[in-house]
């Protein structure tokens, strides 16, 4: 669906950064919505939706657990 999210768990991404969620969060929100920069009147929501797929991004990858790697994804 959205071929330029890449893989963000460990050891695919060895150093995650917030800004790699929340460009992988942004790039979703763009692809479900439609909208690459979205009109104001619709700012806010899109925003927000961000914002949440970031926080679900971020609670996957804590809760991940890679086998081999001796612990948790992140």
């Amino acid at each position: 669906m959205c071929r330029s999210i890449k893989t963000l768990r460990p050891p695919m991404t060895p150093e995650l950064h917030a800004e790699d969620i929340e460009a992988a969060a942004l790039q979703y929100v763009r692809k479900v919505s439609g909208f690459r920069a979205p009109a104001a009147h619709n700012r806010e929501v899109f925003d927000q939706a961000v914002q949440a797929v970031a926080e679900a991004t971020r609670k996957l990858l804590d809760g991940l657990e890679v086998r081999g790697s001796g612990g948790r994804a992140s």
